[in-house]
């Protein structure tokens, strides 16, 4: 039970990167016709751009490393020993845990520094800064909880992976 809501919830996070993605390429497309059509342009269209690719990117990342589609350097593991890459596989795995473990504290220090100061981006949009850091410590703290996988099965998992 428990597998299949932490299943959903990774899989929430691509569906919602991939919509969020498509509705940006919507409005830059939109933007540009418009702009080209002496219809003017929308200013915050730029700004929208420079907070979703990121966003998009921190919410498909857990889910990409639960299928096994992250990037991973393929040709040094199939050019070494099977033990040696295993070893290497597992490397990376602590490693990454490492960092994640890193940027769930220091993300979640930003968002409580930045709403302490009562800090706001002020652009073309207005809002509080922390709304930039919360996506950080939760996608990153899926991101460890898929290293630990990892580390503790041995990286893919039956009924996970591209050819699941």
């Amino acid at each position: 039970m428990l597998g299949r809501a932490y299943r959903s919830l990774l899989h929430a996070g691509a569906v919602a990167a991939a919509l969020l993605l498509g509705a940006l390429a919507l409005l830059v497309t939109g933007d540009v016709a418009a702009r080209n059509l002496g219809l003017g342009t929308l200013p915050w269209i730029i700004e929208v751009s420079e907070y979703s690719l990121p966003l998009a990117t921190f919410l498909v990342a857990p889910w990409l490393l639960h299928r096994n589609e992250h990037v991973r350097l393929d040709v040094l593991l199939t050019s070494v020993p099977t033990p040696v890459a295993r070893g290497l596989d597992r490397l990376s795995d602590l490693v990454g845990l490492a960092v994640s473990a890193i940027f769930v504290v220091y993300g979640g220090r930003a968002i409580a520094s930045s709403a302490q100061q009562g800090s706001m981006v002020i652009k073309s949009i207005v809002f509080p800064e922390w709304w930039l850091y919360a996506p950080v410590p939760l996608c990153f703290a899926l991101l460890a909880v898929e290293f630990t996988r990892r580390i503790l099965y041995g990286g893919v998992l039956e009924g996970s992976g591209p050819h699941a």
